[in-house]
């Protein structure tokens, strides 16, 4: 295969190309400090490093490879397995640490993914040192098991950070990062390819394809997540409150329900605070501002809608979809031209992909079906007048 790598110039090229492309990339997310997908995202700043320094590994991991363009096969193949120890010290940390970093609800530590890649290097440099299959065979097989646990860890984290997203933010555009999951495999099984499976030039040119979309696509995801600990610091809309030291002052534990009278009172304080004074088309209102809002605190809040059956987010979205209702009630009859496009931005949602996918989850039907219907039922109503 060495031989075959040697001889190819378009290979060759491909290469280079990779390598280039993980340095521009890189030196892209250390030193522009705008965004230049959108103006309006700020991305998080761990993340943008940990991905920069992800690349900046990449890169090097390919000027490491370089040398077996030009060294006889025994040697390259000494050579291609110290390569594999370095990328077990440097690439797998790293694309663990982007993908933690994507997940923002809380900081999980690497010290784990650490500890379990120590007897994989040991097992590698047992290769190099003894040259034999059998511990290469060990060592795949345990990095099986690795890539395995991770993808049910990432998955079941993935999963609580679906449910903390619901509890905390009304809109969750920019901040779902479900893709994680593909990058993951991607990431991993791309990497046991190089390390075990790399026998063939078809291979390597697989490789060398799937590691340019990677860096694209990891490009793109830290560019277009928001930072979600800036939207904490955001400002909600000021209205007049009341004084709310009957809900907090309760000797309810965190573990109890809440009462049928504190569940009362924060009914009428959502009513007055966020339903009354539109408080809910406040784009990226998050529950932690509406806490400040109504003058209560997060634990009862989110006791409230346990208990209620629903998330924070469904709430809110429900209160949208009833106001794009109201609205479009009222174009209708008012006779002015409109676009559902323009009373889904009036009714809090900057993307109608979003706003389309909350009004099926709302009402049971898609937007276009439910104007088609809602239409008929005016006509019908107009007709009733007439007669």
């Amino acid at each position: 295969m060495y031989d075959q790598i040697k001889s190819d110039a378009l290979f060759i090229m491909l290469y280079g190309i990779v390598t280039v492309t993980a340095i521009v990339a890189s030196c892209y997310l250390c030193f522009r400090r705008g965004n230049a997908f959108d103006v309006t995202i700020t991305t998080p700043p761990r993340l943008r490093y940990r991905t920069a320094l992800f690349f900046a590994f990449l890169a090097l991991s390919h000027i490491w490879y370089m040398p077996l363009f030009f060294l006889t096969t025994e040697s390259a193949i000494l050579y291609d397995l110290a390569g594999g120890i370095l990328d077990c010290m440097t690439i797998f940390p790293t694309a663990i640490a982007v993908l933690f970093a994507m997940l923002q609800d809380r900081k999980r530590s690497l010290l784990p993914i650490i500890i379990i890649m120590i007897p994989l290097l040991v097992l590698l440099s047992l290769c190099i040192i003894t040259e034999s299959k059998d511990i290469a065979m060990v060592a795949f097989v345990y990095y099986g098991l690795i890539w395995v646990v991770l993808i049910i860890y990432m998955v079941r984290e993935l999963k609580r950070y679906g449910r903390w997203l619901r509890s905390n933010y009304a809109d969750l555009e920019h901040k779902e990062v479900w893709q994680s999951v593909a990058a993951l495999f991607i990431m991993l099984t791309s990497f046991g390819l190089y390390l075990f499976v790399a026998e063939n030039v078809f291979i390597e040119y697989t490789l060398q394809y799937v590691i340019l979309i990677m860096i694209i696509y990891l490009l793109w995801r830290v560019e277009t997540l928001s930072d979600l600990s800036l939207s904490q610091q955001q400002q909600p809309i000021p209205v007049e409150k009341e004084t709310t030291e009957e809900v907090n002052e309760t000797s309810e534990t965190n573990e109890s329900k809440l009462s049928p009278y504190i569940m009362g009172k924060m009914e009428r304080l959502l009513l007055r605070h966020c339903v009354d004074t539109l408080l809910y088309l406040q784009h990226d209102l998050s529950a932690e501002q509406l806490t400040m809002v109504i003058g209560t605190n997060r634990n009862y809040l989110s006791r409230y809608f346990s208990q209620k059956g629903i998330s924070y987010n469904t709430y809110i979205n429900q209160l949208r979809i009833n106001h794009f209702i109201e609205l479009y009630y009222k174009a209708v009859a008012s006779g002015k031209p409109f676009t559902v496009q323009q009373l889904a931005q009036e009714s809090g949602y900057r993307s109608y992909s979003t706003f389309a996918l909350a009004f099926k989850q709302r009402t049971g039907q898609n937007v276009t079906t439910w104007i088609s219907d809602a239409s008929n039922h005016v006509n019908q109503e107009n007709n009733k007048k007439r007669e």
